[in-house]
Formats: C-alpha cells, sequence, structure tokens
C-alpha cells in the first residue's frame, strides 16, 4: 500500500464528475428526506465523508512551541499563590494545544503539563487509570513515592507512574523544582475509562534512597530477577536514569566515529525506553524517546499517523513544523500533530526527549509513516 502525503480531497475529486441536477420533484423530495433524517437523529454518510474519511488525517491539533522561558517564571508565580493539597491535587498547568478548543490537551491523545513543588512541600497521594509519567529538565530534591518505594527525582531522569499505582510527591529541600509531566489523559478521557482514588494525605514513605527499590531489583542491563519472569503491562521500573541515557547516546555516535552502524541516521543518536519484561513500550498507551543530533545535523522529513510532544533537554537548533520554521532552546516543549511535517536542526550538539501515543496507534493497526523523499 503505498502512503501520499497529497491534499487530494473528496470535494476536489467530486468536482471532476458531472452529475445531473434533481428536477424540483426530486430536490422536495430530497428536503423531505433529509429532515425525516433529523427527525429520527441520523446523518447520511455522503455529507459528512469529508470530515469522517479524509484522503489523509487532518487533525484538529495545529503544531506549536511552548518556550521554558515563559513557563518556569508561570510556574513559580503559581507556587507562590496556589497551595498544593486535597481537591486540586497537584500544582501542574497543562499545555493546552490551540487548536483544541480550549481543552487541556497537548494532542487528542497526549496530556503534557510543567508541575511545579515548592521546598518542602508535599503532593498527597493518590491512584488513576491514566498512565503516567515525568521528566526532569533541571533540578533535583523531590522524591516521587510510587506504591510505595520513594524514587528520587535528577536531571535527565525519566520516571514512571503506570496506571492505578498510588504515587505523591515530596521536596525535601528548602528549593523548588518543576518537571514535565505526560499523561494519556484525553484518550483515556474520549474512552471514558477514566478511575480514580484518593490515598494517604502525606506520602506512604518519606525516606529519600538514592536508588529505588525497583531498580535495585530490574535495573541491570540485559539482567532479569527469577522471581519476577512474568510479564508487565507497563515496565516494573520506576526510574531510568540519566547516566545510562547518556552513554548509550554518547557510544552510538563514537560508533559511528569508527566507521560502524550505530545511529539512526548520520549524527543522530537515539534510544527508546523500554519494558525488560517484554522488551516492547513502557506503558501501553505511551511510548518514550531520546534524541541527540551532532552540532549541523539534520533529520529527514517525516509524516507519521499519531502525535507526539518532544522537550529540549540541552543545546539548541530548530524544528521545522509543516514548512515553519521554529528555533529551540533548553527546555522548550512542541506538539507534532497527526500527519505534521517534521523535521530537526541542530545548532549545537542537541539533546530531546519525546513522547507519543505510538503504541495505540500500531495495536490497532492505523500506523503509518511517511518519509520525504523516500516513501512512495
Amino acid at each position: 500500500m503505498s502512503i501520499s502525503a497529497e491534499n487530494t480531497t473528496h470535494e476536489s475529486v467530486a468536482a471532476g464528475i458531472t452529475a445531473p441536477e434533481p428536477t424540483p420533484e426530486e430536490a422536495a423530495q430530497l428536503e423531505q428526506l433529509y429532515r425525516d433524517f433529523d427527525k429520527e437523529n441520523l446523518i447520511p454518510l455522503w455529507t459528512e465523508i469529508g470530515d469522517l474519511m479524509p484522503m489523509v488525517p487532518s487533525p484538529k491539533a495545529v503544531p506549536h512551541v511552548w518556550r521554558w522561558s515563559d513557563l518556569y517564571p508561570l510556574a513559580a508565580r503559581a507556587g507562590d499563590l496556589v497551595p498544593v493539597g486535597r481537591g486540586g491535587e497537584r500544582r501542574a498547568i497543562a499545555l493546552a494545544n490551540p487548536g483544541l478548543g480550549g481543552t487541556a490537551y497537548a494532542t487528542p491523545t497526549l496530556w503534557a503539563a510543567i508541575q511545579y513543588l515548592g521546598g518542602r512541600e508535599t503532593a498527597p497521594e493518590h491512584r488513576h487509570s491514566q498512565n503516567a509519567f515525568r521528566f526532569v529538565v533541571e533540578g533535583e530534591g523531590v522524591w516521587t513515592v510510587v506504591n510505595g518505594d520513594p524514587v528520587r527525582m535528577s536531571r535527565g531522569d525519566f520516571l514512571l507512574t503506570p496506571g492505578w499505582n498510588f504515587h505523591g510527591h515530596h521536596n525535601d529541600t528548602d528549593e523548588p523544582m518543576a518537571w514535565i509531566d505526560g499523561l494519556d489523559i484525553p484518550f483515556v478521557h474520549y474512552a471514558d475509562a477514566g478511575f480514580f482514588e484518593f490515598g494517604t494525605e502525606r506520602v506512604t514513605d518519606e525516606a529519600t534512597p538514592d536508588i529505588s527499590r525497583s531498580e535495585r531489583l530490574w535495573a541491570h542491563p540485559g539482567l532479569r530477577p527469577l522471581s519476577g519472569l512474568d510479564d508487565t503491562t507497563s515496565s516494573p521500573i520506576a526510574a531510568y536514569r540519566w547516566k545510562y541515557t547518556d552513554a548509550a547516546l554518547r557510544e552510538q555516535l563514537l560508533l559511528e566515529d569508527e566507521g560502524h552502524p550505530a545511529t539512526v541516521s548520520q549524527g543522530h543518536a537515539a534510544i527508546r525506553y523500554t519494558n525488560p519484561t517484554t522488551g516492547g513500550d513502557v506503558m501501553p498507551t505511551i511510548r518514550a524517546e531520546f534524541h541527540r543530533l551532532r552540532a549541523g545535523a539534520t533529520t529527514e522529513t517525516v509524516r507519521e499517523v499519531g502525535s507526539s510532544v518532544w522537550q529540549v533537554f540541552e543545546g539548541s537548533g530548530s524544528v521545522v513544523l509543516d514548512g515553519e520554521t521554529r528555533t529551540l532552546a533548553k527546555g522548550d516543549l512542541f506538539v507534532v500533530p497527526s500527519w505534521a511535517a517534521w523535521s530537526l536542526q541542530a545548532e549545537s550538539e542537541f539533546d530531546l526527549f519525546r513522547f507519543s501515543d505510538a503504541p495505540i496507534f500500531e495495536r490497532l493497526n492505523f500506523n503509518r509513516t511517511y518519509i520525504e523523499g523516500r516513501t512512495k
């Protein structure tokens, strides 16, 4: 099956076909037919096919960039004015896609927010159906407690809170800390699959270990405990540490220098965070990756079914979204809607975290990818 990125429409095809005009009697009968459809809550396909079955995806979400230099000061102001506690639960500020009519969604399937926790503050425990993660672009001093396991949060760490796991956060320092939350809230909401339950008023364990129990058991490359041979829906590793991510990307580029195949493309190293029990994605609805581009490197222009959110971890560069170039700096976030064309250009060494809804579309066999100049 070929995949086209062309903007052919039903209307443009129909315009080339000459159909006879209805007689006055037929026109009157058609008007009555449509009134009868309305009366019975029916809608004919032939009046809606362009919206229901477009030639290529036509998302309402639009490409957009949020600047860290704007987000962080706003979060800090919220830290001064908005308490953390029961009811609101979290001081999290969602990225609202301008194309989605005021909903608190980055894309129709993904929720992303900056969460801010002040010094010595505690966000109480709760759990919910939605799958969640944290990614830390800067700072330390907070522990997230997942099902009673305290997990240190530090710069570059990717931390999981799979659905229906109790979790809360506590800041053990006098300084505030902010990070990015990612969840599948929109997908769960539209599917009417959401549940929520309150936990303790604080957290069940206020310890501050350097390494969580889940890491001690599971985070040894290539090794799996015999006490955990059953596959799990989500990864049992609570934190994927930056030192391992950084080392993996660095070695890919070094191998490329030595003439060995190791990178996605010239100057472009990338990893996917995986569930060690299955080799698949860390959670059933969310894929997470990290990308590093050498200074001067560029990626191919790609279109994909499904949406993604990116955050710049370090360095500077730009993203081209549907032909428009947006410059990027540390902490900036941008969204790529379904079938939007994107490519990256690195000015300096360019590190980016990415999460997407790819596991959903792959399981449904709706996934498609178009690479400009390569895919027919």
